[in-house]
């Protein structure tokens, strides 16, 4: 077995315990688990929904609206949620015990990589991709994401993300422009400088596949080989770096306490954050000279052991999510921003809250940043598995905040 592997088996277990018991009403998850996937299930099911992107904060009022809607097919949905880190261990260890929990998997990039490399995911595609016809709508961006998911994750939200640095103006007067003033200025105020723990934070996992692009690495798609450059500058900021938080949320924290003067950020935590009051309104964001876009999205998987039953009930959901109605609702307060994965969904279409956070606390210089910025894809699922490991044991996992 390969370090990585090891390494995300031991995190998640870790961390986990599983459920003795499925909720009431659900069917046995074993039960049916095989053969195709029929168009709709025998009888109308419960579908529990793990989340470990946050993912819910978007979605979640797609998903209440599907059911309410949708009797014959679920009657009621539970929700969960855990680390990315935690996904692959509470999986496979229900898999191994032959007692699947969970029916559906909310996740980004980091936890759909983990659970390709341990073949947690039943594949989806080509197969049953007529019975999700928006995703021949998908924007590029998005459409590139799908790419790199394969067989196994389908894009439900998107946005370009980052990496962004992210300071408030009456402490960062001047703030860094290029990558070599970022370090200058970590080197001079130790502890200044934060980002969280890539594999559980989409933006230290965005600045992470960043770096390469910003500092003219040889192959930014080759984190082993490729990253000479990016693995000799994180190594030379963490001197400055006193601990790697284990979220981002305990980032902006310090941002807003002050513990902590620039952070690493994307769209999404730069808008979200301040609508929520986290984050003082004034805080200013900025790009590194040689920025490219490192995009993020967020997938919907089945766990290999799920019953045909409920993956004809979560193909039916994921058609229902993936229309221009529901999709609008990923603008939510900005925490994805902008969100939406299909085109065509302009903010016009989004809840009337959505428009008025986006009105108050949105940036606009955000659209010539993603007009005039190239924009890359990800690291896929063995290259992001193998950078996690590589950052955890050279760069930051003795110094992440338990």
């Amino acid at each position: 077995m390969s370090p990585s592997r090891r390494q995300l088996l031991t995190l998640g277990a870790a961390a986990v315990t599983v459920a003795a018991c499925s909720p009431p009403g659900s069917d046995t998850p074993s039960a049916g688990a095989s053969g195709p996937i029929p168009d709709k299930p025998s009888k109308a099911v419960t579908l529990n929904i793990l989340d470990v992107a946050g993912n819910l904060q978007l979605t979640q009022g797609m998903i209440d609206d599907f059911v309410a809607r949708n009797g014959a097919v679920v009657e009621r949905v539970t929700y969960q949620k855990a680390t990315a880190p935690e996904l692959v261990g509470k999986i496979k260890a229900q898999q191994a015990a032959g007692r699947v929990d969970v029916d559906l998997v909310l996740t980004g990039v980091d936890g759909l990589a983990g659970g390709i490399d341990q073949q947690l995911w039943v594949p989806l595609l080509p197969d049953y991709a007529s019975r999700l016809p928006a995703m021949k709508d998908y924007l590029a961006g998005a459409a590139a994401m799908q790419k790199l998911a394969g067989q196994y994750g389908v894009t439900v939200t998107y946005y370009p993300s980052g990496p962004l640095i992210e300071y408030l103006p009456a402490k960062v007067a001047t703030p860094p422009r290029t990558a070599p003033d970022l370090l200058a200025y970590a080197k001079a105020n130790p502890g200044a400088v934060q980002y969280a723990r890539p594999s559980n934070s989409g933006p230290g996992r965005t600045l992470l596949m960043g770096l390469p692009y910003l500092l003219g690495d040889a192959n930014p798609k080759d984190p082993i080989n490729g990253w000479n450059k990016t693995w000799d500058y994180l190594r030379q900021l963490g001197e400055s770096i006193t601990l790697y938080p284990s979220t981002t949320s305990e980032t902006m924290k310090n941002l807003a306490n002050g513990s902590a003067k620039i952070i690493a950020s994307t769209t999404g935590w730069d808008i979200n954050p301040r609508v929520l009051g986290t984050v003082p309104r004034e805080a200013a964001i900025g790009t590194l000279t040689g920025f490219h876009w490192v995009t993020d999205a967020h997938y919907a998987a089945i766990p290999k052991g799920v019953g045909t039953d409920k993956q004809a009930a979560v193909l039916a959901l994921l058609a229902w999510m993936l229309t221009p109605e529901q999709q609008a609702k990923a603008y939510d307060k900005g925490y994805f921003y902008p969100g939406p994965a299909i085109a065509d969904v302009p903010i016009t279409m989004a809840p009337p809250e959505s428009q008025q956070a986006i009105r108050d606390y949105g940036r606009p210089e955000y659209a010539g940043l993603i007009a005039k910025n190239p924009i890359e894809v990800p690291l896929g699922a063995a290259a992001l598995v193998a950078a996690f490991d590589r950052w955890d044991r050279e760069i930051g996992g003795s110094k992440v905040k338990k």
